[in-house]
C-alpha cells in the first residue's frame, strides 16, 4: 500500500469516527466543517493538490453533512 493511500485511509477513518460530534444541527455543522476542512487539506497535501481549495471544499461538504444529519437518540 502506498503512503498516499495509507494517509487517505487514516484521514477518512478519523473523519468518520468524529462525524457524530455535536448534539444540535448547528454544532454538527461546525464540527463537520472543521473535520472536513482538515481532511480536505490533509488529503490535498499528500496528493499534491491545491490545499486551500480542498480545505474549502471539504469544509463545505462536512458542514452540510453535519447540518443535515441528526443524532439517533433513543
Amino acid at each position: 500500500m502506498s503512503n498516499r493511500m495509507a494517509t487517505l485511509l487514516l484521514v477518512a477513518g478519523i473523519g468518520l469516527s468524529l462525524a457524530v460530534c455535536g448534539r444540535s444541527p448547528g454544532e454538527r455543522a461546525v464540527s463537520g466543517g472543521l473535520i472536513g476542512a482538515g481532511a480536505g487539506a490533509g488529503i490535498a497535501a499528500v496528493a499534491g493538490g491545491p490545499v486551500l481549495g480542498a480545505a474549502l471544499l471539504g469544509g463545505a461538504v462536512g458542514a452540510g453533512t453535519g447540518a443535515l444529519t441528526a443524532p439517533n437518540h433513543r
